[in-house]
């Protein structure tokens, strides 16, 4: 049996940091998982923006309730659950994460979790698992399951490379030029039915 593993930023919905720092008019919260691989480095770089801008949880749970998904990716996700099992694996939090899921028809999502201050400051962060998405795709397939994952970042790439098939979505030029052997698409279409061959042969 098969299960899609997908990340959720930049493939179902728009980046939430990115939304954030328009939002919050701070322009250094942009850099994301595309821009940096070590993900400890990113997240504690955030952390200390937020702190320096006096922004918490509340604050960016605000940006979050008028992030809509990307056009189009309700229908996709629901296509593609009625034919295979779909686990959305990705590194946000599940303070963020919870309206997103309501407006994507309540998916299943792997993510991680924040530590929050009573004053609602974001002191840190906790990871589900080291190499979260690789290592849940490793479980997975211990399970008797095949994998097929799909993303757009540098830490997408483990999953990618761990699964039966693997495919790079909205991707940067960068990661789809260091990868060639894995397909990159732009379009919900075509993703679908690259998915769908896999499960049907």
């Amino acid at each position: 049996m098969y299960i899609t593993c997908l990340d959720l930023e930049g493939v179902l919905v728009p980046e939430i940091w990115i939304a954030f720092a328009d939002a919050a008019g701070v322009p250094e919260l942009r850099r994301t998982t595309r821009d940096e691989p070590d993900y400890d480095k990113l997240m504690k770089y955030r952390i200390g923006i937020l702190k320096e801008h006096k922004l918490g949880l509340k604050e960016i749970q605000e940006t979050i309730a008028k992030i809509e998904p990307m056009p189009g990716a309700k229908k996709f996700l629901d296509e593609l659950r009625s034919f295979c099992q779909v686990i959305i694996l990705s590194d946000t939090f599940s303070q963020f994460a919870g309206p997103l899921m309501a407006k994507l028809g309540y998916p299943t999502i792997f993510c991680n979790s924040l530590e929050v201050s009573d004053s609602g400051e974001i002191v840190g962060y906790k990871m589900r698992v080291e190499n979260s998405k690789l290592t849940t795709v490793k479980a997975l397939q211990s399970v008797g399951f095949e994998t097929i994952a799909s993303g757009d970042s540098f830490n997408d790439l483990g999953m990618i490379k761990a699964s039966k098939a693997g495919f790079l979505f909205r991707s940067t030029e960068k990661i789809i030029k260091e990868n060639p052997q894995y397909p990159a698409f732009t379009e919900y279409s075509e993703l679908l039915n690259a998915i769908k061959d896999i499960v049907n042969n």
